[in-house]
């Protein structure tokens, strides 16, 4: 098994040089620089889907939803908290991104959507606030907070 977390340094590095105010511009450079169907991404895909099976992450569960925190702030390259969440056909927690949000999705099973949108880097603006929902399927979901920075509703 690939180590999950030295796969994720240099995308964290790369998100702490983001500026999440443009939530386009930042999912376009996301998008150049780790296209979702790029070797790179396949083999997170395939270490993060690893570590869910075996129980590193997602091993806390609340209300039908298997979540945990893959990396503190302190312990991260670029300085954020990056968590994962796996979610089928259903909503989480209202909470605002502070400092802003990436989101990685991995498609599980069906055709689900995160907010909508399927397979692909998803940015949150700096400020934002959403409830995260997954429709039509299961997604495991990578997210980047910069600073480990949300505000829970």
């Amino acid at each position: 098994m690939t180590d999950l977390k030295s796969l994720l340094a240099p995308i964290s590095l790369f998100v702490k040089e983001l500026d999440l105010t443009k939530p386009k511009e930042a999912e376009d450079a996301l998008n150049r620089k780790w296209p979702a169907n790029s070797a790179e991404i396949a083999t997170l895909r395939r270490s993060a889907l690893e570590a869910m099976q075996a129980g590193t992450i997602c091993n806390k569960e609340n209300a039908g939803i298997k979540f945990s925190r893959v990396l503190k702030p302190e312990h991260d390259a670029g300085g954020t908290s990056i968590d994962a969440v796996f979610m089928k056909d259903c909503s989480g927690p209202v909470h605002t991104h502070t400092k802003g949000e990436v989101c990685l999705c991995f498609p599980t099973e069906g055709t689900p959507t995160f907010d909508g949108r399927g397979e692909t880097w998803v940015v949150m603006r700096a400020g934002s606030r959403h409830m995260p929902t997954v429709r039509n399927g299961a997604m495991l979901i990578l997210y980047w907070w910069p600073e480990g920075a949300v505000e829970w509703k």
